[in-house]
């Protein structure tokens, strides 16, 4: 699993379609929303957790199709598939690997483009914090999505609109938290909510993900 791991970290720094993409419309995004509603920094401030979590998460969003539609073009998912490795560790595997490529520097990169949307200083530690609980659920929804459309042609839109819906607590809570933090009260209750979906998304869709997995590959 350890290999799986390193080859798809590998796969996703040279292809360029998990780390670069993300980062770089994460730092579009946040761009081009003071230049749309102004450089009113009153505003800017109070709109800035809700941007950088829908920043976020439409960053994970963009690479999702890659997740399993690669392997399963070249035959490697048919190998994975009849391994020795469980079909749920797979998932579980390239679900941390979008994470590690996705997630986790969009977590570490926040904080500076909070900056360009005049984030308030208490917020900045609460936003990575945030992120950090928040995305790992991003990506295993996003794995559980993929599972279901792989081997569907033109199948990302339809992975777009199946996974959104469930992205949404996610959302909710992660931009709440940093919106408390920024106005001084205490985050606690929405980090905890969003670290107890990532810790049920972590510990249920792995096996919903392989069995549709392995319906696809009948």
């Amino acid at each position: 699993m350890i290999a799986l791991l390193i080859r798809d970290l590998r796969l996703a720094f040279r292809a360029g379609g998990g780390f670069g993409l993300g980062l770089g419309f994460f730092l579009i995004l946040a761009v081009l929303v003071p230049l749309g509603v102004g450089p009113d920094p009153v505003t800017l401030g109070i709109i800035a957790p809700g941007i950088l979590w829908v920043g976020a998460l439409l960053a994970c969003l963009l690479s999702l199709d890659r997740l399993f539609a690669l392997d399963h073009e070249d035959g490697s998912l048919d190998l994975l598939a009849t391994s020795p490795i469980p079909l749920e560790g797979v998932v579980a595997v390239k679900a941390l690997a979008h994470w590690g490529t996705t997630g986790l520097p969009l977590a570490l990169a926040a904080p500076v483009l909070g900056i360009l949307l005049n984030l308030p200083g208490a917020a900045y530690a609460t936003l990575m914090l945030s992120l950090i609980l928040g995305t790992p659920a991003l990506s295993m929804i996003g794995a559980f999505g993929a599972a279901l459309t792989v081997g569907l042609k033109r199948g990302g839109l339809l992975l777009s609109l199946l996974v959104l819906p469930m992205y949404m607590p996610t959302l909710v809570f992660g931009a709440q938290a940093v919106t408390r933090a920024a106005q001084g009260l205490d985050p606690t209750t929405p980090l905890v909510l969003l670290a107890g979906i990532t810790a049920g998304s972590t510990a249920l869709l792995p096996f919903a993900a392989a069995f549709a997995l392995r319906i696809n590959l009948r």
